[in-house]
């Protein structure tokens, strides 16, 4: 129930703060006080501050605040820094500040995190507070983040979807109640929608357009969805199916993350790279079932490519990485750690053929030796970061030559490597920038 004609904000806080405590920091609630963080409507506050904490600290009435003499446009500025509960609640401090918290600028996005906050209710009110000036449709918010938030439901997904056409970025990581269903109703009902974070939500298997959807628009786009970024990781029931109907539908896909969705296999990557000709980053780590096969499947992606992790993806061997380094020369990110079939050959075959690698993992290799960082060093000049973790054939030789080569080093990782501190040192002097990580208690 509003008591004033002024729209009232939404206020995301938990009731046992000592302003709601003594019953007067709060007018109506949307719920009732039962010891969980909730999503709270207040009236907009009177000119004085009333609350009790603010009222024992502020000075002489006929003196203003140091806070209060910034003009708007530094207030504005201020609160865009704000998570949307903190704004919120700044919104209560007096009748300026619940004006400028309200300005629209600060609510292209809306992001809430934390474990017990009822995020339902929490974008209910929100929704319905940004929709005043145009019923039913925000058009002004383009960004939702909830990660971690482990009350959402799909019903919360729900309210995004009908409120929100113009959303651009959702990020929903870690958020496990929610299903395929409240996902295909976002990506139906926000056509704009470009990013997509629901890594660690394990009841999502597919991303697709709802039956409704897909009878409305037509043939030519009925089946086409706007997302370039997906992130899926840890999401451990996709399948080989899902795959192919995500690829079927998400052909615009640049950036695509299947870390740990351990039941995907090559068939999988074959849908991928026949619908999805545009990725650039690519990640399968720890797909257990991805092999040799899968990656002639992602060398299709030829140039295109500049970023790929098969990080312990214990069936890769030389023969795969051949496949990558002859058809995507433009590579310019391989994270191949606990790849233990990987030896020199490899390592010299994907030098050779990929000079412009800035960023090479192959920790965990036990038969990459030096041999292979010396052709690593005399044919990638412009290699940042390489990470030799465990490489129990590397020895100081081999590093004194990529320091010697590769002058721009910025991050070398050799723990757990039988490494002198001469070596290292040498590392230090000819790459100045370099940050050194090890396991040599003599170096320092």
């Amino acid at each position: 129930m509003r008591t004033l004609s002024t729209p009232s904000p939404a206020l995301i806080c938990p009731p046992t703060l000592p302003g709601f405590q003594n019953g007067r920091g709060s007018s109506t609630s949307s719920s009732s006080v039962t010891g969980e963080t909730v999503a709270m409507v207040h009236s907009p506050p009177p000119t004085r501050l009333t609350h009790p904490l603010i009222r024992l600290a502020s000075r002489p009435q006929k003196e203003q605040a140091s806070i209060d003499r910034l003009p708007d446009q530094c207030m504005v500025h201020v609160f865009s820094f704000l998570p949307t509960n903190q704004l919120c609640r700044c919104a209560r401090v007096c009748r300026r500040w619940y004006n400028l918290a309200w300005d629209p600028r600060l609510w292209r996005t809306i992001r809430l995190t934390g474990e017990t906050i009822h995020v339902d209710r929490a974008l209910k009110v929100l929704t319905r507070r940004l929709c005043q000036d145009t019923p039913n449709v925000c058009l002004m918010l383009e960004t939702v983040t909830v990660n971690g938030c482990k009350r959402l439901t799909d019903r919360g997904l729900y309210t995004i979807a009908q409120c929100c056409p113009e959303l651009r970025r959702l990020e929903v990581s870690g958020c496990y109640n929610i299903s395929n269903e409240a996902v295909f109703d976002v990506v139906s009902l926000c056509p704009n929608l470009e990013h997509l974070d629901v890594s660690g939500c394990s009841k999502v298997t597919c991303i697709s357009l709802t039956r409704e959807a897909s009878i409305k628009l037509s043939p030519l786009h009925g089946k086409q969805i706007s997302i370039r970024y997906l992130d899926m990781t840890d999401c451990f029931v996709l399948e080989d199916e899902g795959l192919h109907t995500i690829a079927a539908h998400c052909t615009q896909l640049t950036h695509l993350y299947l870390r740990r969705c351990v039941r995907l296999t090559d068939e999988g990557l074959r849908y991928l790279v026949i619908y999805c000709t545009s990725i650039k980053e690519l990640s399968v780590s720890d797909c257990r079932f991805v092999s040799d096969f899968g990656l002639r499947e992602i060398a299709k992606l030829e140039s295109r490519l500049r970023y790929l992790s098969i990080a312990h993806c214990g069936r890769i061997t030389d023969v795969g990485i051949r496949y990558v380094a002859k058809y995507c020369s433009k590579l310019r990110y391989l994270n191949a750690r606990g790849c233990e079939g990987i030896t020199d050959h490899g390592v010299e075959y994907l030098a050779k053929n990929c000079t412009k690698l800035k960023s090479l993992d192959i920790g965990k290799c036990p038969l990459v030796s030096d041999t292979g960082l010396e052709c690593l060093a005399l044919n990638c000049f412009n290699l940042k970061r390489l990470s030799l973790k465990s490489c129990e054939s590397i020895t100081g030789q081999g590093l004194q030559i990529v320091a010697a080569n590769c002058f721009d080093l910025q991050m070398l990782n050799v723990q757990d490597c039988e490494v002198s501190v001469e070596a290292l040192r040498f590392v230090k002097r000819h790459c100045k920038r370099c940050v050194i990580e090890h396991t040599n208690p003599a170096f320092f």
